[in-house]
């Protein structure tokens, strides 16, 4: 009986710190959709790639909503004993881990697959937008200066764009200069060919298997988190009354 209280009280707590989580991004998220501008005042020009890399408040009011339904079903299961409220729980929580590893093993084992689908969806939009969707535009940008790539899979998804058909160039990001920098003269497709600078999708799977450890351990973290708390509100469902 005191292991089932004790059990009780620690996942009321966990969960009310997810409900508040939740409150917080949600709060956060409207405040950025909302009333954007007072955001970018009080966190600086940073924030503005930040806000444009995901269109961040509509993605914060999602997660947001996620956890606060999370937190509430299970602070108000695990505090009340309502057996309905548990199983929801559960049952989100298990769809939310089936998708992470699902993802996971698109990312591991079809890797070759979702570079041609997501170049078949991204490569025709850059062609179309580079240049004339502000937002869009300072996405790749940013994008691609900070991970110093260029395009989706090279300079080449850029023709056709209206940038290049404003500029007869490709993005500075396409060509570097002899010091490995930004090239500060107009990108040329001969200086393109020269530099050959790698692709953001490239640069950005390099990247995650240089890192692979921390995210792997990121991962692993999240993924035990869930899998106890399945196993805790399982326990509390199975021992309720």
């Amino acid at each position: 009986m005191q292991c089932f209280s004790f059990i009780k009280t620690m996942m009321t707590l966990f969960n009310f710190l997810i409900f508040l989580c939740g409150v917080a991004l949600l709060a956060v998220g409207i405040w950025v959709s909302v009333d954007g501008s007072s955001f970018l005042k009080i966190f600086g020009p940073l924030s503005s790639s930040a806000m444009q890399f995901v269109n961040v408040g509509y993605f914060l009011i999602a997660a947001g909503a996620v956890l606060f339904a999370l937190g509430f079903l299970g602070c108000y299961g695990a505090q009340t004993e309502n057996k309905c409220a548990l199983m929801m729980f559960f049952l989100i929580l298990l769809i939310i881990f089936i998708a992470e590893v699902a993802a996971a093993v698109v990312a591991l084992v079809y890797t070759t697959m979702a570079e041609h689908f997501l170049t078949l969806l991204v490569v025709p939009t850059i062609k179309k937008d580079y240049g004339s969707q502000k937002d869009f535009t300072q996405v790749w940008n940013t994008t691609m200066e900070g991970l110093k790539c260029c395009g989706f899979n090279n300079y080449t998804d850029f023709e056709g764009s209206p940038y290049f058909m404003k500029n007869h160039t490709f993005p500075p990001y396409c060509c570097l200069d002899d010091g490995n920098g930004t090239a500060t003269e107009p990108c040329t497709k001969e200086k393109a060919d020269d530099n050959v600078v790698q692709g953001c999708f490239s640069q950005l799977l390099y990247d995650i298997r240089t890192n692979a450890v921390t995210v792997g351990a990121v991962a692993a973290g999240i993924g035990g988190l869930e899998l106890a708390a399945m196993i805790v509100s399982m326990y509390l469902y199975c021992n309720l009354k």
